[in-house]
């Protein structure tokens, strides 16, 4: 006997990312709930709804208990759109009648009688328009009007009753601000949206979207970002890379200098993550420039994602060690990003990457550095999730990826702030040391999970040229101390300084 899961439709949302987290959108015929301070965005995501019916035909109602349709109306003109004769919205207090004298209600209109009449209007206004698409804003409203929770929660479950007879799907608008936490809708509603709008002590503010519950249907749990920009709402739905996989080849992906590579065993394996580690000036940028220049090069695209350098610094700094950024970024077979750390969310990052990969077939990723993706944290004791998704997913690509990380001090004990050395597949350490009266770099291979590598350690110089890589330092001892010993003879030290 085979069974067959019968979905629920669904009434497009209008929000992309949103639909994606809804598996397909709101249900229809049932009612919603939409929560959240004010501010957050209930309202503009109310008429992301309301237009996405509108474009195929349906007839929708914004039905307003507290902003007025002019309101409505200019705050939908400020995203450019033109809802004049595609919603109706029914302005429940009309404000001439606000301030009439005649209308202020007695000691002896009871509030049984005015919830009556208002409840009234709503079905009128609906017996009228028969839309397929509404919203009620709010129900703060109906609550204080209500003045008990027996009333509330008996007036919801008219509404639902109500519209699911005239087969319309129903938003109701929550913004929280009653002095008592009633829930009784979240347990009549088919689904609860949850908002949080949160304020960092420096930079834009995060939003963020939360799905509490939605009954006979699917759904992306957790939290997931969004930004309310000048043509609606964006919202970037949660990473999972175990939802994302496709095959690819284990090719070893080189960068170009012969040494470097011998150094990790003939190179790094597509579908693996590296993290170059070190201090401050010790070349962690131009290493992993050598990377994209080596794909380019072989005929493959790669992204560039930057967090600390200016775009026009790195740009100049690269052509003169003979890398024209500039040239392969306008040939389009590099995508470079400048990321300001202070202005957007990881799920936004996380978004920007995987729509670059997805859309250019990119196969080498670098981002310089985690210092700047972790700034981008509003809560940092989540960075290394978000990060080992990420990183999980471009292996999934069949993409390598750079991440760079630099660690406070320059000789020494080095600390970075968190470690993620482990989520990575391979390891490359970078550190100067003292030796003969001058400042030299070294680098090593701490870790590498797919395939062999060398124990040693290189000296390695910064020039016109890029980077050269001499043979491995073995007349040296302490080294990644940062002030060595020498214990041979004829140390093998690269010319020239550091």
């Amino acid at each position: 006997m085979s069974t067959h899961k019968e979905l629920l439709p669904r009434a497009p949302s209008g929000i992309e990312g949103l639909d994606e987290v809804l598996c397909g959108g709101w249900a229809r015929n049932r009612l919603h709930l939409l929560e959240g301070s004010p501010g957050t965005g209930k309202t503009t995501i109310a008429l992301h709804f309301l237009r996405a019916g509108a474009e195929v035909g349906e007839v929708g109602i914004y039905v307003s208990l507290a902003e007025t349709e002019r309101e409505l109306r200019d705050g939908a003109k400020s995203y450019g759109w033109d809802i004049s004769d595609k919603i109706e919205i029914f302005e429940l207090v009309p404000p001439e009648s606000a301030l009439d004298p005649e209308q202020y209600q007695s000691l002896l209109y009871s509030s049984d009688l005015e919830l009556g009449e208002t409840m009234q209007r709503i079905f009128a206004a609906i017996e009228r328009l028969k839309p397929k698409r509404v919203v009620i804003d709010s129900l703060s409203e109906i609550r204080l009007l209500a003045q008990s929770s027996l009333r509330y929660r008996r007036q919801i479950l008219a509404l639902k009753h109500y519209f699911a007879e005239n087969q319309s799907t129903v938003i109701l608008l929550d913004d929280m601000t009653s002095e008592t936490t009633d829930r009784a809708v979240h347990s009549i509603a088919h689904s609860v949206v949850h908002l949080d709008q949160l304020a960092p002590v420096y930079g834009g503010e995060r939003r963020r979207l939360r799905v509490i519950k939605c009954r006979g249907q699917s759904f992306k749990s957790g939290y997931h970002d969004f930004v309310i920009r000048g043509d609606g709402i964006r919202l970037y739905p949660r990473l999972v890379a175990a939802g994302h996989r496709s095959g690819f080849t284990g090719e070893l992906v080189q960068s170009g200098i012969p040494e470097l590579d011998k150094l990790l065993g003939g190179g790094i394996a597509a579908g693996s993550s590296t993290l170059v580690i070190g201090p401050a000036g010790t070349g962690k940028s131009v290493l992993i420039l050598h990377y994209l220049a080596a794909a380019v090069a072989r005929g493959e695209k790669a992204a560039l994602f930057v967090f600390d350098e200016e775009l026009g610094l790195l740009f100049a700094r690269a052509k003169q060690m003979g890398i024209d950024l500039a040239a392969i970024h306008d040939a389009g077979d590099l995508f470079i990003e400048q990321v300001d750390a202070a202005e957007i969310s990881p799920g936004e990052f996380s978004h920007r990457v995987r729509a670059c990969v997805d859309r250019g077939d990119i196969r080498v990723v670098a981002v310089d550095s985690l210092n700047g993706y972790q700034a981008a944290m509003p809560e940092e004791q989540y960075l290394v999730l978000h990060l080992h998704e990420l990183l999980q997913y471009l292996n999934r690509k069949g993409a390598a990826s750079f991440v760079t990380v630099a660690q406070h001090g320059m000789i020494g004990d080095m600390k970075q702030t968190i470690d993620v050395t482990y989520l990575a597949d391979s390891v490359i350490m970078l550190r100067y040391f003292e030796a003969l009266g001058r400042v030299r770099r070294a680098m090593s291979v701490i870790k590498k999970r797919t395939g062999e590598h060398e124990d040693t350690i290189r000296e390695y110089r910064i020039h016109s040229r890029g980077i050269t890589v001499g043979p491995p330092l073995e007349q040296f001892q302490g080294i990644l101390r940062g002030v060595p010993t020498y214990v041979g003879e004829g140390a093998p030290l690269l010319r020239g300084g550091p």
